[in-house]
């Protein structure tokens, strides 16, 4: 983005960002953290309410860039992101569903394969989308920015482990590594923090195991 925000508007961007970062790391984790809920039919509520995961993270980061004042090709970057994130998403909701009920190779395939590539390579799309648009705006003044960051750091570690996508994740951490410390001087510097401890832990985990296997394999969850 090339054009300076006033600071009400710089504000309302920020605040939209914020939200898109928390029901981000927040919705990825639905399917844990509302298990103890249980079923419903033969479905299970934390299905259900999964449903409302595009919604939340996209509308909201659609409204930062909005508010952003992004230009087109964050809102390109956007576009072909949310597309993949919608259909990713979708595939892994409904192949789980039925993995669920019933476990068989094609259901796995498109929920643990399928599924989760096409879903986190659309998150990376919408995470570059925004940070395209915030890109030169000015940095965080204090430490508050944080929490936020570290949060997502966990969120891609454990979507990229316990999604079987380990080796992706390690690529894209890495590209938003490099990315951060090249915008350090502007907003950009809140993904180092964001992507720099994945991408160690990712890498870590990776060679420790020789591979990624799913914690929920090995009893941990």
């Amino acid at each position: 983005m090339t054009t300076t925000l006033a600071a009400p508007d710089l504000a309302r961007a920020r605040r939209w960002l914020v939200a898109a970062v928390v029901l981000y790391s927040v919705t990825h984790h639905l399917g844990f953290a509302l298990a103890p809920l249980g079923a419903v039919g033969h479905t299970r509520w934390a299905d259900w309410i999964d449903v409302l995961t595009p919604y939340a993270v996209l509308l909201t980061a659609a409204a930062a860039l909005r508010a952003a004042g992004a230009d087109r090709r964050a809102w390109t970057l956007y576009l072909v992101g949310a597309i993949t994130y919608t259909e990713g998403h979708g595939i892994h909701l409904a192949a789980n569903s039925v993995y669920n009920v019933y476990p068989n190779p094609t259901a796995h395939l498109w929920d643990e394969t399928v599924g989760h590539y096409i879903w986190y390579a659309g998150t990376a799309l919408v995470f570059a989308a925004l940070a395209t648009a915030f890109a030169r705006t000015p940095p965080p003044r204090t430490p508050l920015h944080l929490p936020l960051s570290l949060a997502v750091a966990i969120t891609w570690t454990t979507n990229s482990i316990e999604g079987t996508t380990g080796l992706m994740g390690i690529a894209i951490a890495a590209a938003f590594t490099v990315w951060g410390w090249r915008t350090r001087h502007h907003l950009g510097r809140v993904l180092l923090p964001a992507f720099a401890p994945a991408l160690v832990v990712l890498t870590a985990y990776g060679a420790w195991y020789r591979g990624f296997p799913q914690p929920s394999e090995m009893g941990w969850i």
